[in-house]
């Protein structure tokens, strides 16, 4: 068959197909794009000529955005359905690369299709071609290969097949995916060549759940019987894996509780008996308590961030380590005991070992925090919301059903130690990257996997100005997200933490320079409510909780995309910090506040253990 590589490609990518337990979907549901002349004439022409039914295509406004769209798509299928996104050669293409290590550091897969220089140099050198001196096949399209899981270059038609099955491998691959970059020689994607029929044919790629091996599977089970205080930690490998289920009937079988990292949350409901909530740095008070007293840790699915272990410390010294994990890399870390497998089968597999033990009550104050939690979402008076009232009013009005996105400042901090998931799929918060402009186009990813869902991105004015862009496509298309734009008038997270390091939270704030040259001035008067208006979006504003309420069901209740404004207090900040996280603090400065931070950092630093080897 007689098509460009372009064509070629596209009509490849329309034929993949993943298959876990008995349910296929497809491996690339569709396309983001900007187009420039590095793709107009060879992916552009292609996507038209292909129809909307072979490949499903969006209109990006920004191509870092356009991969945070594409991320929140595939996290919401479980990683089982990607998309693609496709650039012009030039800043097009250098901007998806901070899309792409977000993708590929939280395991998600996204396939670029960057357009790239001239693999015939018919003029040397091109618009927007980067000149190497040393090394005349370098393009910007380099700078992905050290955030791709895959890369490579396609400078002839005859590369493609073998390099499209790779990229096939490595995105529906649960232990090695991330970004798959294809760079496109403009000049080779319009090239006609003869294709064999077969590269066409319908592919089902099976995702497999491998069970671990028996015998660390029942070393495992004898450390966790042996157990006084044993704890389960759940990462964001138990709900890639669909395993939530499987871990509620563990926990209420055994009575072992189960505290969740940010990626993990919403593994078990937030009222069933064995959860303790988030864990770690900001962690839940009950959460953390399991993990200091805890003799056997059983990590499923987990990285072992610093945020989750609180750079280390939060876990007993002679505590041992079990991890559930699918990749070798994370199976090892923290010399663990290594349970190579996928997340549910391993967790049904180690529920049948420890059929018929069972703990006594863990005893850890689930209660009272709760009703610390409760008095946080309170909130019924005439000034501004608290942030934690604000959670509160959307734990009010959200149905289990609706998805909560969020990704970056003191938010995700608030929302791992607040939030009541009553779904696996409700807690949508991007922590491995933690990307300020995550939100608002994770939001519409996650939209277009699960149309039936309503979904909130809740955004600081931060991240908001960071990358509001895809707003536009959001009304283009009609996709009804809801933004909920929390105004604190600054960076608030990092100038709290800029505050407890001593470097007063210099720069951190959106206000007016003084002349000393600290950003203590004036509040900047940015409109953000007039802003998302000029953008398409039907605006609700929001004085106080009990109104935030009430606009928030309003919103929810529009078929239109939404935002919700409202200005907070943030002199009442929500419960702080649980566990320890490490920042270091200048060892030598002038400024008082710096001096005493460093006092404080040496007297409060943990004396317990670091990282294992």
């Amino acid at each position: 068959m007689r098509l460009t590589v372009a064509q070629a490609l596209v009509r490849f990518l329309a034929a993949q197909y993943t298959e876990r337990d008995g349910v296929r979907h497809r491996a690339v549901a569709g396309m983001w794009g900007i187009f420039g002349h590095g793709n107009v004439a060879g992916v552009g022409q292609a996507l038209l000529e292909a129809g909307r039914d072979a490949m499903p295509f969006h209109q990006g406004r920004n191509e870092q955005a356009m991969v945070h769209a594409a991320v929140g798509f595939a996290r919401m299928n479980h990683r089982l359905s990607a998309m693609a996104c496709t650039t012009s050669i030039g800043p097009g293409a250098t901007n998806l690369v901070t899309g792409a290590a977000l993708a590929t550091v939280n395991r998600v897969p996204v396939l670029l299709l960057p357009g790239d220089v001239f693999a015939t140099r018919p003029a040397d050198p091109v618009l927007q071609q980067l000149e190497v001196p040393w090394a005349y096949d370098v393009s910007v399209n380099d700078t992905l290969r050290p955030v791709s899981r895959f890369f490579d270059r396609i400078w002839r038609p005859e590369m493609l097949p073998a390099s499209l099955l790779q990229a096939m491998r490595v995105l529906t691959d649960p232990v090695d995916t991330g970004a798959v970059t294809l760079a496109l020689p403009q000049d080779v994607q319009v090239e006609a060549y003869d294709w064999p029929q077969e590269l066409f044919r319908e592919r089902v790629w099976p995702v497999r759940r491998p069970v671990p091996d028996a015998v660390a599977l029942a070393e495992a089970a004898a450390l966790i019987r042996a157990a006084r205080r044993p704890l389960i930690v759940a990462g964001g490998g138990v709900r890639h894996s669909e395993a939530g289920p499987a871990l509620a009937g563990l926990a209420a079988a055994t009575g072992i509780p189960v505290g969740e990292t940010q990626a993990g949350k919403g593994s078990l409901r937030w009222d069933h008996p064995q959860a303790l909530g988030g864990i770690g740095h900001t962690g839940t008070a009950p959460a953390d308590a399991a993990a200091r007293e805890a003799d056997v840790v059983l990590g499923v699915g987990t990285r072992w961030t610093d945020f989750t272990t609180a750079s280390g410390s939060l876990f007993a010294p002679g505590a041992r380590l079990v991890n559930l994990n699918i990749g070798s890399f994370d199976a090892h870390k923290l010399a663990g005991l290594a349970l190579l497998g996928d997340a549910r089968a391993g967790i049904e597999a180690l529920t049948r070992e420890l059929a018929g033990h069972r703990l006594p009550p863990h005893g850890y104050p689930v209660a009272r925090w709760r009703a610390r939690t409760d008095a946080v979402f309170a909130g019924d008076g005439d000034g501004p919301p608290s942030q934690g009232e604000v959670i509160g009013a959307l734990d009010a009005v959200l149905a289990d059903r609706d998805v909560l996105v969020n990704a970056a400042g003191s938010l995700p901090g608030d929302l791992h130690r607040l939030w009541r998931a009553r779904d696996p799929e409700q807690y949508h918060v991007e922590y491995g990257y933690s990307c300020m402009g995550y939100e608002i186009p994770a939001a519409i990813g996650v939209k277009l996997a699960a149309p039936d869902r309503e979904v909130f991105a809740l955004v600081g004015d931060g991240t908001y100005l960071m990358l509001p862009t895809e707003i536009v496509t959001a009304v283009q298309e009609g996709i009804p997200v809801n933004l909920v734009i929390v105004q604190n008038h600054g960076y608030a997270s990092i100038g709290s933490l800029s505050a407890q390091v001593g470097a007063e939270s210099f720069a951190t704030a959106y206000r007016r320079p003084a002349p000393d040259g600290s950003y203590t001035g004036a509040p900047l008067p940015v409109d953000l409510a007039a802003n998302a208006a000029s953008l398409g979006l039907e605006v609700f504003t929001a004085r106080t909780a009990k109104e935030l309420r009430a606009v928030l069901t309003a919103a929810r209740d529009s078929p239109r995309p939404t935002a919700t404004y409202v200005e907070t207090d943030p002199s009442r900040p929500g419960p702080p910090a649980g566990a320890w996280w490490d920042v270091p603090v200048a060892e030598i400065a002038a400024r008082p506040a710096a001096r005493a931070a460093r006092h404080a950092y040496e007297a409060s630093r943990p004396a317990g253990p670091r990282p294992r080897l």
